[in-house]
């Protein structure tokens, strides 16, 4: 294994921004009379905002016209922009910023392949923006995941063969997505939800670079 790349997800991976996704989509519903749930929230992981409002629609039975549509995916965004003015570096999931220095001291290239619109204001108000030489997201208007053209792209945009990279997900799209690019895998989270991955933790609190990449060798 010769791993020259690491690719990151975003939501719940670099940022804690499930709570801030919850919040938005939750004053969504409230003000529609909707049925949302924190359980729900969590079949929305690593899907486009689009995606997600599309599952919220048939869980309540509802459909909408296309300007509809449109209109409640603005309305949403402004709730979660409003929230996220709120972000700085105390958003950052343990063991992120650590695995982000150890990875770049080691000459590796670093990106970031994410469904968020806003995966630029997000790792800006983390602190975390510069340390990355690619970010893609839904603003690129490929497909989202489990499809892999977002993590074909970054892996394009760093010049490494999808082989050589790892990915690091916690959600079930996105080691899909991964695993179709014909790259590795590191699940975070419970191995119900991303267990297919070559690795799962259940998260990086901890965890440096070596003890990674050795892990990941005994699954050879």
């Amino acid at each position: 294994m010769n791993l020259q790349a690491l690719i990151f997800d975003l939501d719940g991976v670099i940022a804690d921004t499930a709570g801030y996704h919850f919040q938005s989509w939750q004053q969504l519903a409230t003000e529609e009379g909707w049925t949302f749930t924190w359980e729900f929230n969590e079949r929305l992981r690593s899907l486009a905002r689009r995606a997600s409002l599309e599952l919220i629609l048939a869980e309540n039975g509802r459909t909408v016209a296309e300007e509809e549509l449109a209109e409640l995916l603005a309305r949403k965004n402004r709730f979660y922009l409003a929230l996220l003015a709120q972000m700085d570096a105390r958003a950052l999931l343990p063991g992120v910023r650590e695995l982000i220095a150890e990875a770049k001291g080691a000459g590796m290239k670093l990106a970031v392949a994410s469904a968020s619109r806003n995966t630029v204001a997000v790792l800006q108000r983390t602190g975390v923006y510069a340390a990355f030489d690619a970010v893609v997201d839904s603003n690129s208007g490929l497909p989202s995941k489990p499809a892999p053209d977002l993590l074909l792209r970054a892996a394009a945009e760093v010049q490494t063969a999808p082989a050589a990279c790892l990915v690091l997900e916690d959600a079930a799209a996105g080691i899909d997505a991964a695993l179709a690019a014909g790259m590795w895998t590191v699940g975070l989270g419970p191995s119900a939800r991303v267990g297919h991955a070559h690795l799962t933790l259940d998260s990086l609190a901890g965890v440096s670079l070596a003890e990674l990449l050795a892990a990941l060798d005994q699954t050879l």
